[in-house]
This record gives structure tokens, sequence and C-alpha cells, in this order.
């Protein structure tokens, strides 16, 4: 039998405490690398999904909100703001393009996007099949609605009034599928696009039934009605509103200047992605220190209850060792099947730490992919995780010196005369 094989069976041969060692590990290892991993996560989602936007405007509220809602989908907007008023920003000379938003209804949880085609080409996003939109109430899939909906090229679909599932069904107005994206890895794969106009179109529609019925109920309706519609009609084609609106600058300095004039001299509101997700970032930053904190008080308990596991067995198992030495073997073997065991043992609670933190991932997304139609997917082992590994290793070590000292110093005819 070698020295792995005896380290082995000195470990299984203490079943509570060193089960209470592995547990500790595996919950210090799992929420560090569960942590790591949404991080790398959450970065990667922000970062592809606010590249090329140097500011959003909307109506006046949250910032955050606004950058929610506008750039990531998963809150509700701020309001409406005029399309007028939004395409003389975009006409300033410091804007290099503006792409307009229209929202507010959706299809079983997924948003129904008014934008145009430089929407697609501001997240590189490719037709895997079919085209994109042309006529008002064509509508192109991202790749995880297209999946998630089983939804296909030449589909048709009645849309929804409100951004999540159970919402009024616009029955009058459907939408036909004649394309799919492929994926991006962004928010365009939880969205499915539309022309503007086609957002416009349904909710002018509901707007002129509501004032039909309305109307009718007073003495000359039919008369009201025909000249309250047409004076609407009017209204509406002189000034139209979009939700929102993605803005990139030519140069920083319309960084400096644009946000601080539209907040200003404007009934709208400008908010910078960069630093609303920093500050959000900031404020979700102490939640997480104190996770890893705990994580690595965790993982210091589980060092010391290692340290305790080894030095107890080895006051048990001193005639063994004496009875060792007797038969041939020298200190440095007996200090490296203490090292041994003690590195197995955190090597173990590694391993184990990190398939728990994919199962926490796993659980994590499938939470995400419900409410917000986001998905975390990821084995890769990162390199803060190979870190974690040579720590935890470092923990096993630490906790294995003092009971290899003790085995180094042992005297054999003392412990052989006492057995």
């Amino acid at each position: 039998m070698n020295i792995f094989q005896l380290s082995y069976r000195n470990m299984i041969s203490r079943p509570l405490s060193t089960t209470l060692s592995l547990v500790l590990l595996i919950l210090g290892v799992g929420m560090i690398a569960l942590l790591l991993q949404m991080n790398r996560h959450v970065q990667e989602q922000m970062t592809n999904n606010i590249r090329g936007i140097d500011m959003v405007v909307g109506a006046k509220g949250s910032p955050l909100q606004l950058i929610l809602s506008a750039v990531f989908h998963i809150d509700v907007p701020t309001g409406n703001i005029s399309l007028h008023d939004a395409e003389q920003l975009r006409q300033n000379g410091l804007v290099d393009f503006g792409i307009p938003l229209s929202y507010g209804d959706s299809y079983e949880g997924y948003r129904i996007l008014g934008t145009s085609h430089q929407y697609t080409e501001l997240y590189s996003a490719e037709v895997a099949s079919g085209r994109l939109w042309e006529e008002h109430f064509e509508v192109t899939l991202g790749a995880v609605a297209a999946v998630s909906l089983n939804l296909k090229v030449g589909d048709t679909f009645a849309g929804a009034h409100g951004l999540v599932a159970g919402g009024e069904i616009h029955e009058d107005q459907s939408y036909h599928v004649v394309g799919i994206l492929n994926h991006t890895n962004s928010v365009v794969d939880q969205l499915i696009l539309t022309a503007t106009e086609s957002v416009w179109e349904v909710h002018h529609h509901e707007e002129e039934e509501e004032a039909a019925a309305e109307e009718t109920e007073g003495e000359s309706g039919e008369l009201h009605s025909e000249a309250h519609q047409e004076e609407h009609h009017d209204a509406n084609d002189e000034e139209r509103e979009i939700t929102a609106m993605l803005i990139n600058f030519r140069s920083p300095i319309g960084m400096v200047q644009i946000p601080r004039m539209v907040n200003e001299d404007t009934n709208m509101q400008a908010a910078v992605p960069v630093y609303e997700i920093s500050r959000l970032f900031s404020l979700m930053g102490v939640g997480i220190d104190t996770l890893n904190t705990i994580a690595l008080v965790i993982m210091a308990v589980s060092g010391f209850s290692v340290f305790i596991s080894l030095f107890s067995a080895l006051k048990d198992r001193r005639y063994e060792m004496a009875l060792m030495r007797t038969y041939g073997a020298n200190r440095w073997q007996l200090v490296w099947l203490v090292l041994q065991e003690g590195l197995l043992l955190t090597l173990l609670g590694f391993l184990f730490g990190i398939v728990f933190s994919r199962l926490g991932l796993w659980l994590v997304s499938g939470l995400m992919e419900s409410s917000y139609h986001y998905e975390f997917s990821g084995w890769t082992l990162l390199a803060e995780e190979a870190w974690l590994l040579i720590s935890a290793l470092a923990i096993g070590f630490l906790a294995s010196i003092l009971p290899a000292i003790y085995i180094f110093r042992i005297n054999i005819s003392k412990t052989l005369a006492n057995a």
C-alpha cells in the first residue's frame, strides 16, 4: 500500500470530521466561485448591451430605470417622449446617430420592440434565417426568443398589452414572422423586433376604439366621432411619440455638453449608461463584498477544522506511526503522508465546491430566464478560480504543518513504550 492509499484510508476512517471539513470547504469555495461566475456573466451582458451607446434619452424619471428599460429591457419605461424633440436632438452636429425605440407590448413575456434596422447593426446581429422586417407588422425574432416561443419564419401571433405575460391581447392586429437572428449574447436575443410604425398603429387603433366607444354614448355620437377621429388622426401625425432613443456621439465633447443640455433645457431626460452601470455596480458591490467575506471566513474555519481533524487523528495514531518507522518508513515519508492527507481533503473540497457553484449558477440562470429571459451558462474555469484552487491548497498545507511537525519529531521508543 503506497502513501496515497494510506492518506485516503486515514481520511475515510474519520467520516464525521472529514465530512464536516469537506462541507465547510465546499460552502466557502462554492460561494466564491458562484460570485465570480455571476460577476463575469453580468459584466459580459452589461458590456455587450451598452456598446456603442453613449447616452439614452427618455422621459423624466429615474436615470437608472431608463437605462434598465431602454438598454437591458428588464424594467418598465419612464414614459414616452416626443419624436419631434428626439429627432431634433439627433440632428445635433455632435450626434453621430440616434436609434428610436418604441415598446409597451409583448408576446408571452418577450418584448416587442419597434425600432430601425440600425438597432441590429449596433449589436452586429445577422439574420440566421429569413430576413429583417420591412413592412408594418413584420417581425424578426432574436435567437433566444425564437427558441423559447417556438416560432419560425412564416408564423403569426398577436401581441399583448404590457411587458409581462397575461396582458390584454391585440386580437385585431397580428404580427408575421419574417426572420430569425443569430445568437449575439446580447439583449437582442430576447427581443421581437419590428418597425416603429407597427407599434404606433397598434396603439392608435386602440385609442380609436376607446374614443368611439365613449362617443357613441353621446346624442350626436356618429358625427362627433367622425370629427374627433379626423382631428385625432391629424394630431397623431404631427406629434408621434417614442419610448426612448439610443444616442452615439461623434466626439467626447458631446458626452460633456449634450446630457446636461437635454436635462436642463428640454422636457426629456438624458442618462449615460457607463455612469449608471458603474453606480449600480457600486451599490451591488457592498453585498458582493459581504458575501465574499463570509465565504472567506467559512474557508478559514474549514482550514481550522482540517487542522483539528488531522491533529486529533494523529494523537490517536501515534502508535501506528511509530510502528511504520520501525518497519522502515523515514520521517519525511510520514510528513508527506500527513501533508498529502490535508491537501487531498482540500482538493476534494475545491472540486465539489466548483460543482456546487455550477449547480448554483444553473439555478440562478433558471430564475433569470423565467423573470428576465437572460441566461447564465458557463463551465469555463476562470483565472480567479485557479487562484481559488491555490488558496484552498494553501489552507490545506497550512492546516497540515503542525501535525506534520508533530510526526517529524515523534519519539519512537517512548511512543511504543507507552502504547
